[in-house]
C-alpha cells in the first residue's frame, strides 16, 4: 500500500496552540494520523521530541516576521 500525504491547509488565526492556546505556527502530523498544534514558542522547545514522532511538520513560523502590529479593517 502508497501513502499519499495530502498538503495541509494554511494554519488560520483560528487554528491554536495545544499547550498554550497562542496562535498556532506548526502543524505536526503523526503517524497514527492525528496531528498536533503549537505556537512557535512551544514548537521551538519540543522540536527535538516531535522529529522522533512526526511523519510530517507544517512550519508557518516564517509569518511572524512578516506580521503586521495591526488587525487590516476586516479582521476588527
Amino acid at each position: 500500500m502508497t501513502t499519499v500525504l495530502t498538503p495541509a491547509s494554511p494554519l488560520t488565526a483560528a487554528d491554536r496552540c495545544d499547550r498554550c492556546g497562542a496562535q498556532a505556527y506548526l502543524r505536526v502530523v503523526l503517524a497514527s494520523g492525528g496531528e498536533l498544534l503549537f505556537c512557535a514558542h512551544h514548537g521551538r522547545k519540543f522540536e527535538p521530541e516531535l522529529k522522533k514522532i512526526a511523519v510530517d511538520i507544517q512550519d508557518e513560523s516564517g509569518r511572524l516576521a512578516t506580521t503586521t502590529a495591526s488587525a487590516a479593517n476586516d479582521e476588527r
